[in-house]
């Protein structure tokens, strides 16, 4: 349990008089303004008292120095979610929305010390073993299909038509999925993320991992799938599968949100006003500036206390889930003096410590080039709405715009020559009818691969 004996009371204003003095951090109220639920949580101090789902409760850091100091301490704060001590004690509904992004699963993320180390070599082994000139090559590939999907409309929603998609297929190809699997994985991650028969897709995400895993140990390839399996650690299947989720995960979720958020400020900001065409330092700014201060990931890296400890005056009991948001922190008032002398990697919006995204090059890399290729393909792409207008995703760990909606002159798509490059543009006139009109989530992964094979 916590205690915050400075405000017994909630301070005037302060929402937490509504909740029982905790601030919900899921619902529109919190997505639409989060910035200004952050400062009214900093009249606590350090971190404060949130719900993050109903019946959900935690310990949120808000402050920059405090987040670092729970970050880099793991031998304080555990990563270890069979800790939590108000599941354990059935405390938790079980069919909670944020459950499956905290409970326990065998992989280098909800794991500490040995096992630990043990499982994120083996992730990191096999990430640096990503070419990233093939990475960039399929990320030209990839653009160019999504947007030859719907240049020939003259409109688009960049989240759904474009950001969404767009590091699925690509993270596809990095783990080597062929058309089958590659389809119901697309369907699984996406269903989760949508909350669209979440069950379901949790169910066929996890059985696509497990038959993806079963093929590349009987015939490895050059992917990070293989990678894994031939690593020295000797992952289980299991192992495998809880690997494979979180690095999916981690580089899909948080690559969209950069990429729409991004767009967002090179649309609308007039910081950002200028010629499309030779945006490369633009983007590059657009994307350090999200990281700063909208990060994409914006309340996570969820710690428990393995004994009664204080951080800022508040007393955190043993196995009580302290998140830690690395939105609060990177826009901590604290750091706005000295901001300026910080490395621009500084931001905590790819974590810190021995839990620190392992992802953070590639899908930094993917974001860059996805925006770039955007903008290039369709130069005088602008905003369909009023920023005002637009709305953002519930929920408490991510920043994420529902929809971005776009307008541009219509570009007919171009025919493909056999063996053209991997940066033509636009589905060919005489690929498959599905490809032309669009498809379902569930065959997007096929529909691209036929698309390339023309």
């Amino acid at each position: 349990m916590q205690s915050h004996p400075e405000f017994q009371t909630p301070p005037p204003g302060c929402p937490a008089h509504a909740d029982g003095m905790r601030t919900s951090l899921h619902g529109p109220e919190f997505a639409a303004a989060p910035h200004a639920v952050y400062a009214r949580l900093r009249q606590y101090g350090p971190s404060a008292p949130v719900e993050l789902a109903p019946g959900v409760e935690a310990e949120l850091v808000t402050d920059y120095a405090t987040a670092l100091q729970v970050l880099q301490n793991p031998d304080v704060f555990a990563r270890d979610s069979r800790r939590w001590r108000a599941l354990n004690e059935g405390r938790v509904p079980l069919d909670s929305p944020v459950l499956p992004m905290m409970m326990y699963r065998p992989n280098a993320l909800f794991s500490d010390g040995a096992e630990h180390m043990r499982l994120r070599q083996s992730v990191t082994a096999s990430l640096a073993r990503v070419d990233t000139h093939r990475l960039g090559r399929h990320v030209g590939r990839v653009a160019a299909y999504l947007v030859g999907q719907f240049s020939s409309r003259g409109r688009a929603d960049l989240v759904a038509d474009y950001a969404q998609l767009l590091p699925l297929l690509v993270f596809n190809d990095l783990f080597g999925c062929p058309e089958e699997i590659g389809d119901r994985l697309v369907f699984g991650i996406s269903g989760i993320f949508d909350g669209v028969e979440a069950e379901k897709a949790n169910e066929v995400l996890t059985e696509a991992l497990r038959e993806l895993v079963a093929l590349k140990r009987r015939s490895p390839g050059d992917d990070v799938t293989s990678w894994l399996t031939q690593h020295p650690s000797g992952l289980s299947d299991e192992e495998m599968v809880h690997q494979l989720v979180t690095l999916i995960a981690a580089g899909t979720e948080p690559t969209q949100n950069i990429i729409t958020s991004a767009l967002l400020l090179l649309l609308s900001d007039e910081r950002y006003a200028g010629d499309h065409n030779a945006a490369g330092l633009l983007v590059d700014d657009a994307i350090n500036d999200v990281l700063w201060n909208s990060a994409p990931i914006a309340n996570y890296g969820v710690h428990y206390p393995v004994r009664e400890v204080e951080i800022g005056g508040a007393k955190l009991a043993a196995g009580d889930p302290v998140v830690i948001s690395f939105a609060a922190a990177n826009t901590d008032p604290a750091l706005s003096t000295g901001r300026q002398m910080l490395s621009k990697r500084a931001h905590l919006a790819w974590g810190a410590g021995p839990h620190a995204c392992p992802a953070k090059d590639p899908a930094t890399l993917v974001a860059n080039l996805a925006i770039e290729k955007l903008l290039n393909s369709l130069p005088d792409i602008e905003l369909a709405l009023p920023t005002e207008s637009l709305t953002w995703r519930p929920g408490p760990f991510h920043r994420a715009l529902e929809a971005l909606p776009a307008r541009f002159t219509p570009v007919r798509p171009e025919r493909r020559s056999p063996g053209a490059s991997a940066w033509g543009q636009g589905a060919p006139e005489n690929a498959p009818a599905q490809v032309q009109s669009g498809t379902q989530k569930g065959k997007w992964w096929s529909s691209f691969l036929s698309w390339w094979k023309v």
